[in-house]
C-alpha cells in the first residue's frame, strides 16, 4: 500500500473518531455474519460506532491525535467501539454482548489517558452509570434539607396535635 493512500486511511479513521478519547478493543473476527449483523444493528441502536482497523494505520491515527494508551491491544484483529452516553454505558453494552455471544473478545481501552485491560473494562461496567451518580449527588445534597425540615416539622406537629386536643377537651 502507497504512503498517500495510508495516509488516506489514517486520515479517515481520525476524522471518523472525531474527538472521541475514550474507546474500547475487541475481537469480533470469530462471529458468524448472522451474529455480527445483530451486534452492529444493536450498537447502532445505542448510539455506539465500531471500525474495523488494520492494526498499523490505527496505532499511526490514534497516536497523531494523543491516545497511545491503547498500542499494546492493537493486535490481531481489532475493532474499535466508541460511543454511547458514556464510557460505562459503552462497557456495560460491550461485556452485555461479548457475555451472549462468547465470540467477542475484550482486550482493553482507554479512560482519560490511562489504558483499562479486559479486567478493568468488566469492573467498569459494573459501576454506576452517569445518571446514578448524579441521583445519588442530588440525593446526598439534598438530605441535610430535608432532616432540618423534618426535625422542624416534627415538635410542631406535636403542639399542633396537643392544642387541638385540649380545644376538642374544652368544647366538650
Amino acid at each position: 500500500m502507497s504512503k498517500p493512500i495510508k495516509n488516506m486511511l489514517i486520515a479517515e479513521i481520525q476524522s471518523r473518531l472525531g474527538d472521541v478519547r475514550e474507546m474500547l478493543v475487541i475481537d469480533v473476527s470469530r462471529l458468524d455474519a448472522v451474529s455480527t449483523n445483530r451486534f452492529r444493528l444493536a450498537l447502532r441502536e445505542s448510539d455506539i460506532s465500531a471500525l474495523l482497523v488494520r492494526n498499523s494505520l490505527a496505532r499511526r491515527a490514534l497516536n497523531e491525535v494523543g491516545v497511545s494508551a491503547l498500542d499494546s491491544y492493537l493486535c490481531g484483529s481489532s475493532t474499535l467501539v466508541w460511543g454511547g452516553e458514556d464510557i460505562v454505558a459503552l462497557s456495560k453494552e460491550i461485556t452485555k454482548w461479548a457475555r451472549e455471544l462468547e465470540s467477542i473478545e475484550i482486550r482493553g481501552g482507554t479512560v482519560e489517558g490511562s489504558s483499562l485491560d479486559a479486567a478493568a473494562v468488566d469492573a467498569l461496567s459494573k459501576s454506576p452509570s452517569r445518571e446514578e451518580l448524579i441521583g445519588r449527588i442530588s440525593g446526598m445534597a439534598l438530605s441535610p434539607g430535608g432532616r432540618l425540615a423534618a426535625s422542624l416539622a416534627g415538635p410542631g406537629g406535636k403542639v399542633a396535635g396537643q392544642i387541638k386536643s385540649i380545644a376538642d377537651a374544652e368544647e366538650s
